[in-house]
């Protein structure tokens, strides 16, 4: 009962005219920069994470926008996939595997609104669970010390990298250099500056923002003007036609019990630190061709086969929620990003956030149910116009990228040295980009940093420098375990993974060709 009660006080939050038009928009653009390939929900959120700022905007309306665009970019990133057998993003890729083939039959519009309908009820139900679980965790939360925050500090870093990581040593090297830039700045307990070089603008440390656009916008900016005119543009491919853009009742019947099988995949995959949205979609997939597909359909433009991944990756993005707003702990890339985003409001997500700010989450729990109907109303009858995004060729799209990013980090800091830096950030992810190191990880260790080391301090000065207190009680125990088992086991079973991948996909090139 309680629950409701302050589901109903999210949802007096939310529906206000500000609140809904900001939801609409952030559903509109996700949507837009999830159909376009290369972009995908965490460049989205980094990308209009200046003009949240920069509209002045406060701390609920801001995640109101902001998960909206990841929302829509989840549910965007189908387009691509369907219509080019492009996935707009990585969790898009499995949606290719019988969306494309079903608009090779003449089916695309049946398949763009099934994929819809299931990205509908994923996220959904979804969001339902994140409704439930989050303040069970919190209770969990309460039990931890300085010893336990770090050991959880320390499982994140482990599991970032995920079960499909192409190289677990990469992802460390990228936590490691996101731990050192967080060192950056006058240490808070001596109040020595610390790698500033005598820089005065560096002794309150990076600002992740800055190191956020700098990393995600600015580096495809710089990857697009390498390859210049040595890539085909995706403007310039044929497009399958629409056809019907609503599928039948008995269409959706008949893929409603892979629709509900898969949201609870994803969900749970979500929910695991370093799983993510992309191993929701590929269980999702493979676990429901394991068990409906008996005439051999999947991979031929059987329609359970679009609805699975689809389902399966939505769920996993509102999974993904609840360690990010319970425990602190982000569950995928773009939940990293929205906790910088927290962060910078002065918010800190985890326990005390559901007894310190309800107005704040549970606002933006009841802003996700109506930004689900909102996409699910987009989706269907707009389609067609968010098929034509698809035409926009990259040289003027990343102008603008580079626009929004250059006026909004300004209009955020007012300090064209914070400029230098995320141009700076900009050519650093690049480099990283070009030598196949994620991301992510560095963005975590900007974010995570202090706090980690804070929270080391502590429980070392509380036990009178005894570090055997770090595993000292069983909580934190459990915590280092799942943090060794989350490095070791990518190593051992993430290349039986990728292969699978590689294998689906390479059967279903050989089936079109």
């Amino acid at each position: 009962m309680e629950l409701l009660s302050s589901l109903a006080d999210g949802f007096a939050v939310a529906l206000t005219w500000q609140n809904i038009g900001l939801a609409l928009l952030g559903c509109f653009l996700g949507t837009i920069m999830g159909a376009l390939p290369g972009l995908g929900p965490s460049n989205g959120v980094a990308i209009l994470i200046p003009l949240a700022f920069t509209l002045g905007l406060g701390a609920t309306p801001s995640l109101i926008l902001l998960t909206s665009v990841y929302y829509g970019a989840m549910y965007g990133g189908r387009i691509s996939s369907i219509l080019l057998n492009i996935p707009g993003d990585e969790p898009a890729m499995m949606t290719c595997l019988d969306g494309y083939p079903m608009a090779q039959q003449g089916r695309a519009g049946e398949a763009l609104a099934l994929s819809g309908v299931a990205s509908f009820v994923g996220a959904f139900f979804a969001t339902w669970g994140l409704v439930l679980l989050a303040p069970q965790l919190v209770k969990v939360a309460l039990l931890f010390g300085p010893a336990e925050y770090f050991a959880l500090f320390t499982l994140a870093f482990a599991t970032l990298g995920g079960i499909s990581s192409t190289n677990q040593a990469k992802s460390a090297f990228a936590a490691g250099l996101g731990l050192a830039l967080a060192m950056i700045g006058v240490d808070t307990q001596t109040g020595v500056p610390r790698f500033t070089f005598g820089e005065v603008h560096l002794y309150d440390g990076i600002d992740f923002l800055v190191a956020i656009v700098g990393l995600f916008a600015l580096s495809e900016v710089f990857i697009f003007l390498e390859h210049r005119g040595t890539e085909q543009d995706i403007s310039t491919k044929p497009k399958m036609e629409i056809g019907r853009i609503i599928p039948s009742w008995k269409l959706i019947r008949h893929c409603t019990p892979t629709m509900l099988r898969t949201t609870g995949l994803g969900f749970i995959a979500g929910v695991l630190p370093g799983a993510g949205a992309s191993l929701g979609s590929f269980i999702s997939y493979s676990m429901e061709k394991r068990l409906v597909d008996r005439e051999d359909t999947f991979g031929k433009g059987d329609p359970r086969g679009v609805a699975a991944p689809e389902a399966g990756n939505n769920a996993a993005a509102g999974g993904a929620l609840v360690p990010m707003l319970a425990l602190g702990v982000p569950g995928s890339g773009t939940t990293a990003v929205l906790l910088a985003v927290l962060l910078a409001l002065n918010i800190t997500p985890g326990p005390l956030l559901f007894s310190q700010n309800p107005d704040v989450v549970w606002g933006l729990i009841a802003a996700l149910f109506i930004g689900n109907i909102m996409l699910l109303a987009m989706n269907i009858p707009m389609v067609g116009l968010f098929t034509r995004v698809l035409l926009v060729p990259p040289r003027i799209l990343m102008p603008i990228v580079a626009m929004i990013s250059f006026v909004g980090i300004y209009g955020i800091s007012g300090s064209s040295f914070d400029l230098l830096v995320m141009v700076g950030f900009g050519i650093l992810g690049w480099v990283l980009r070009k030598l196949d190191v994620p991301l992510v990880p560095v963005i975590l260790g900007t974010l995570l940093g202090n706090e980690m080391e804070v929270n080391f301090r502590r429980a070392v000065n509380i036990a009178n420098g005894d570090y055997t207190t770090l595993i000292g009680s069983p909580l934190a125990i459990c915590l280092w375990a799942i943090a060794i088992a989350g490095f070791v086991l990518p190593i051992l079973l993430g290349g039986l993974l990728r292969g699978r991948m590689r294998m689906a996909r390479d059967e279903e090139g050989a089936v079109q060709d």
